[in-house]
């Protein structure tokens, strides 16, 4: 299996810290976690507009083994946009589809209903392997009537959870 992982950060990051009681993903673990429980080669992490206070998050990102990708928008507009990546991360996903690049399915990470039509697209195709969905409470009603329960795994399960959060030292 060669699978290919699409991270919208601003989502995992906003669906973890938003509940309660909040918490962190430890994103070098999630990265081991994508690799050996869903055979992820490439792990894509969507964020918003590049800024040199966040250098530091980038640079580990990278070296946890993510491709960062930028959300780009014109100068004029980036104090005013948040990251919305959506349309970035359906572009990506079709274009390596209609490239026919080498990979298997498609890991999408995010509870946004934004992606539904995609995610049902590649269900059709047997291109995707599952939706991580953040948190159980924030995840799109979309997911919840229209796709097997068997496609979705929740961030927030205890049982995951355990081995991806952050863990102070």
């Amino acid at each position: 299996m060669n699978n290919q992982a699409f991270i919208d950060g601003q989502n995992l990051k906003l669906g973890t810290f938003k509940t309660n009681p909040s918490w962190n993903v430890d994103l070098k673990r999630f990265r081991v976690y994508l690799s050996q429980k869903y055979n992820v080669n490439e792990a894509y992490y969507f964020i918003g507009a590049y800024d040199p206070k966040n250098q530091d998050l980038y640079s580990a990102l990278q070296k946890f083994g993510y491709i960062v990708i930028f959300r780009e928008h014109a100068e004029s507009a980036l104090s005013k946009k948040k990251g919305n990546v959506d349309t970035d991360i359906v572009f990506t996903v079709m274009k390596s589809l209609a490239e026919k690049e080498k990979f298997d399915k498609v890991v999408l990470v995010s509870g946004d209903g934004d992606y539904w039509r995609m995610v049902d697209y590649l269900i059709q195709k047997d291109r995707f392997e599952k939706l991580l969905a953040p948190s159980r409470k924030n995840l799109s009603s979309l997911y919840k009537r229209r796709m097997a329960d068997t496609y979705r795994v929740y961030l927030d399960d205890p049982a995951v959870r355990s081995k991806i959060e952050f863990k102070k030292k």
